[in-house]
């Protein structure tokens, strides 16, 4: 019997939903031309598989266990491994489609997407276009042109280790266990969270936790 030709789009998930991520296994599985070749639950491990598989794409979510999907994508930026990264996730592309683009996501989409725009939006990435949901693209190029911002949620002022921080407090982390994830000193951790309440206008501790739940609540 003749042997299977391996597939000639390779991609490696990172994801932390057990059940999302053979979900979305099984769909790219299916695909003719792909295959999955590596899957992890966080930056670490998604960092160790994509560096030992080198695949032609990678699809990784922005809420990972620990530390946040950017900053694998920083980190695979700072190491010059280039791997086109499409971004899926569940937060709305107002919040962090710009962030994972300039982090150096080749595209992104949100898991409210139907799977075969989840396919071709993979399908764009893996060879070397950008994937944007097009209202979205819309809202960006009137933005660029305009140098209108509009009314923009208030935690979108928050930088990328900010809102990371933040979306941890809301997972009702205390300060030593955010400084462990993200392997920071708790005094770092506590000037984060001084300019978070800053740039919120939160009067206090209780309040940023407050907010933060509520936020995670609504986003995750």
């Amino acid at each position: 019997m003749k042997a299977s030709q391996p597939k000639a789009v390779r991609v490696v998930i990172v994801e932390d939903h057990r059940m999302f991520r053979e979900q979305l296994g099984h769909l790219i599985n299916q695909a003719e031309e792909m295959e999955v070749c590596g899957e992890a639950d966080n930056v670490k491990d998604g960092f160790a598989v994509i560096d030992k598989t080198r695949p032609n794409v990678a699809i990784v979510d922005i809420s990972l266990k620990g530390a946040s999907g950017l900053e694998l994508l920083k980190e695979l930026r700072a190491r010059q491994i280039d791997v086109p990264v499409l971004v899926l996730s569940m937060h709305d592309e107002a919040l962090y489609a710009e962030r994972a683009l300039r982090a150096g996501a080749s595209g992104y989409i949100t898991k409210h997407e139907a799977s075969a725009e989840v396919m071709t939006a993979l399908r764009r990435v893996a060879v070397g276009e950008m994937y944007l949901n097009p209202q979205f693209m819309g809202r960006m190029m009137t933005k660029i042109m305009t140098g209108d911002g509009g009314a923009a949620e208030p935690v979108s002022r928050l930088a990328d280790r900010e809102l990371e921080i933040f979306r941890l407090i809301g997972r009702g982390l205390t300060t030593r266990e955010i400084g462990e994830q993200l392997h920071l000193g708790m005094t770092t951790v506590d000037t984060y969270q001084a300019r978070i309440k800053e740039k919120l206008n939160l009067p206090n501790a209780a309040r940023l936790r407050l907010v933060a739940s509520r936020w995670v609540q609504e986003h995750e």
